[in-house]
């Protein structure tokens, strides 16, 4: 289980709890779920890189810690 923690630069960070085995895509739909905004509206990037719906959370940590995600 990871938790995600996004922030909408706007004043609103949500705490969201995903499996390593989930997309972009399916972290969308439950950022989405919480926030109110539609999920295809939502960009999820890390300084300059935006990261596509396919890849799932388990490949994007390289070897670091799965908790050190903050998107």
């Amino acid at each position: 289980m990871i938790e995600v923690v996004c922030n909408d630069r706007l004043g609103k960070k949500v705490r969201v709890k995903c499996n390593s085995e989930d997309s972009i895509g399916d972290l969308k739909k439950l950022i989405a779920a919480q926030t109110g905004t539609r999920y295809d509206k939502i960009v999820l990037k890390k300084w300059y890189t935006i990261f596509k719906d396919h890849v799932t959370l388990g490949d994007l940590h390289h070897g670091k810690s799965p908790d050190s995600l903050g998107l």
